[in-house]
């Protein structure tokens, strides 16, 4: 098999802190084969590297003959130069690899293949201690949405607006809260949603603002450890006030199509199954679905995307439930189940769970209740 080379694309490359146990902005791995493989990185970064690094091999780049010639030339130089003192010339990388990197080992004179199945099915399929650095991290979000929970729990209603302590709750400050109680608990989620109505209305609305009583308050929470580098990913939706009727359905049915999503899984179950049996749900709930075949009628609240998706050192990554995957789930398996229902001018409510799939079922690592109502949380 040809050398495998990564050049990371900078802190948080899955693909390399997989293959070297790393993550590192700079460096260079090669894997010549199995239990031969080498780490090449900055003086700066060495001893890092010798106490967290898989590779068998961890040299500075000096001692292993870089030269700088300008970024994406050098590293690649220094691949084409270690591969070729082999009596080699073509190599595998992976699909992440930045095109300037890219061009750079073809410059040097290597037959580059981009393995676009790199890592598939070794990342897919989670040992015991790879599930419980999710579960880990899924208790860490579980704990930052709590946080948030409470203080719009402790929140007052002014002028349809919810204030605490004297000054409107935006969701900038129960941003702010939740990173720090994720960096307490060693994790991190920059991009985390926390998104009012009528805005969550878009799934991936981050929030920004004042947060408006008596309509959904979407806190979908995704991070990832600093030790590990593994992911959660946890949504639940609440409304301070008064719960629209209309929410309390969409929120109900929201609820029994991720039971069934569940339910449904096992070993052996394809992921677009899973999907149907969460699509299926809410059309005869009298909703509608993005699904083909599953669409529902026009005009009421709709789920825009699919069921759910692999989580891993990636908090997107295969499998995926969706209705055109027939590939079957897997023994070892991590996937979030995450349905939804959005209108726009009125806004969303979803609701996520993230577990293992096992021979008999679904292994749920996520126990938060799922309540609408905030001072359930407590």
């Amino acid at each position: 098999m040809k050398p495998l080379v990564l050049i990371p694309s900078g802190e948080g490359d899955a693909d390399f802190i997989y293959a070297s146990g790393l993550s590192i902005e700079t460096a260079l791995y090669i894997r010549f084969a199995d239990r031969e493989d080498v780490l090449i990185t900055t003086e700066m970064e060495l001893d890092r590297a010798k106490s967290q690094s898989k590779a068998a091999l961890v040299l500075d780049r000096y001692e292993a003959g870089y030269e700088e010639h300008g970024p994406f030339a050098s590293w690649a130089r220094l691949a084409a130069k270690l591969v070729r003192a082999r009596g080699l010339g073509a190599v595998r990388v992976s699909p992440r690899l930045q095109a300037g990197h890219l061009e750079g080992l073809r410059a040097w004179g290597l037959e580059v293949e981009v393995d676009k199945s790199l890592f598939e099915a070794e990342r897919r399929r989670k040992s015991p201690a790879e599930a419980d650095a999710i579960a880990e991290v899924q208790r860490a979000a579980e704990a930052a949405v709590v946080g948030v929970v409470r203080e719009l729990a402790r929140s007052e209603i002014k002028d349809g607006l919810l204030w605490l302590e004297g000054s409107p709750l935006t969701s900038e400050r129960l941003y702010a809260i939740a990173q720090l109680m994720l960096g307490e608990l060693g994790c991190s989620c920059p991009d985390m949603i926390i998104a009012g109505s009528p805005e969550c209305a878009m799934p991936h609305y981050r929030g920004t603002g004042p947060i408006r009583a008596n309509e959904p308050v979407i806190i979908d929470i995704f991070p990832s450890s600093r030790k590990t580098h593994y992911c959660g990913d946890l949504t639940r939706t609440v409304v301070v006030g008064e719960i629209p009727e209309s929410m309390r359905r969409m929120h109900a049915a929201v609820l029994q199509a991720l039971d069934a999503g569940e339910e449904s899984i096992r070993e052996g179950v394809t992921g677009g199954e899973v999907n149907r049996s969460v699509c299926q749900i809410l059309l005869d709930r009298g909703y509608a679905t993005s699904t083909d075949g599953l669409e529902g009628p026009p005009g009421v609240p709709k789920m825009i995307h699919t069921t759910g998706h692999g989580v891993g050192l990636d908090v997107h990554e295969g499998p995926s439930l969706r209705g055109t995957n027939d590939n079957a789930l897997l023994e070892g398996d991590v996937v979030a189940v995450e349905p939804g229902l959005y209108q726009p001018g009125l806004g969303g409510v979803r609701v996520e769970d993230t577990g293992m799939v096992t021979r008999s079922g679904f292994r749920n690592f996520t126990t938060l209740t799922r309540s609408l109502d905030p001072r359930d949380y407590l």
